[in-house]
């Protein structure tokens, strides 16, 4: 088990101003990290292969190692071209992948922010066919570099632990796996245990975040609270402070076996640095309690 952290942790220092990636590389290996998961978030690298070089350079100098990628992507398009045109778009992705010499990647399946509308078991069946079709390409194209691609319970449409599996089994490539972040399963309302517990056997990297939950009719008032596809609402927090049973997870996921990448995620209204410093620290002491 090593224990990282994800760029998209220190999003409010790098739109500051106050870090680049480089320097996050850094303090990741300064406060205890062993590697790195790369958001394109507040940069990019895919246009800039100069910075993606400095970044691969950069990580090797420290000892820090580059365990995933994660993007956003939509196969849910309305017309073949623009569903050929995301294809293609993912692919040179894979192929920035390549050239850093990352062999792990994480790809959404339709759009993030979906209308209520949307949010619907009719409207993931209808586009079943779109985004297994995506997922396959991309799958294949990556295996003949001996990269896994993965679905994450991400975003309303697929973040069901049962719709995450329905894609896997469909795809049905053996380089096609999922990464499990054990927070987001409360996004739809469904209890993290019972979506870890569901989708472990399948997980080729572990997220770990923490929220603080406040039903539907207890409004918590400002912040950075978001509601759920059923109207409660959440707040990020640090890990191991929050509503989620973290400890119980980490349990539940040692005595699994899994002895894998496992990638911290903060966006909680703390100061990045400082919470994600505790939530590695609370993590790290969790799994060794465990």
């Amino acid at each position: 088990m090593k224990v990282g952290l994800s760029t998209y942790s220190l999003l409010d220092a790098i739109n500051a101003g106050e870090m680049d990636i480089l320097d996050v590389i850094e303090w990741i290996a300064d406060n205890g990290g062993e590697h790195m998961e790369i958001v394109p978030y507040g940069f990019t690298l895919v246009d800039n292969l100069e910075l993606a070089d400095q970044v691969r350079e950069k990580a090797k100098e420290v000892g820090i190692e580059l365990s995933n990628y994660s993007m956003p992507a939509n196969f849910v398009q309305d017309s073949e071209e623009e569903f050929e045109a995301e294809v293609v778009r993912l692919k040179e992705h894979v192929d920035l992948l390549v050239r850093m010499g990352i062999k792990h990647m994480r790809h959404d399946v339709t759009a993030f922010t979906l209308p209520p509308e949307k949010m619907t078991i009719e409207y993931f069946e209808n586009s079943l066919p779109q985004i297994i079709e995506g997922s396959r390409r991309i799958a294949d194209y990556a295996a003949e570099f001996g990269i896994t691609t993965t679905i994450e319970n991400h975003g309303v449409a697929v973040q069901h632990s049962d719709r995450v599996q329905r894609v896997l089994h469909a795809v049905n490539r053996p380089n096609f796996k999922t990464t499990l972040d054990v927070g987001n399963f409360m996004c739809v309302d469904e209890n993290p245990i019972v979506g870890v517990k569901k989708n472990l056997p399948y997980a080729s990297l572990v997220h770990f975040k923490d929220f603080y939950f406040r039903p539907y009719y207890n409004d918590p008032g400002a912040g950075k609270w978001f509601k759920t596809s059923n109207g409660n609402f959440l707040r990020g927090a640090i890990v191991g402070q929050g509503d989620i049973e973290i400890r119980e997870i980490v349990k539940l996921i040692k005595d699994s076996g899994y002895d894998g990448y496992v990638t911290l995620e903060f966006e909680g209204m703390e100061e990045c640095r400082e919470a994600c410093k505790i939530g590695m620290d609370n993590l790290r002491r969790f799994w060794e309690e465990a």
